[in-house]
């Protein structure tokens, strides 16, 4: 269980959402700039509060015509 800060328990209450969630979703959406931006923290921040949530970040590079699957497993 991660000990939450109020800047944390703001985001999760403005978002309606757990940030074990938010956080992976919007970073596959917009991007950490445009992530860290819209939430109003910085991209510093954001990388600590990736640490904290065991949040994995993995940056694929792929040749035309490759694609990626990404699998989700159930716990």
């Amino acid at each position: 269980m991660v000990r939450r800060t109020k800047l944390m328990q703001s985001v999760e209450e403005r978002y309606n959402k757990p940030l074990e969630k938010l956080l992976p979703e919007m970073y596959n959406e917009k991007g950490l700039p445009a992530m860290a931006t819209e939430l109003g923290i910085s991209k510093g921040t954001l990388w600590y509060w990736l640490l904290k949530f065991g949040i994995n970040v993995r940056r694929v590079a792929l040749a035309p015509g490759e694609e990626l699957q990404v699998h989700q497993v159930k716990r």
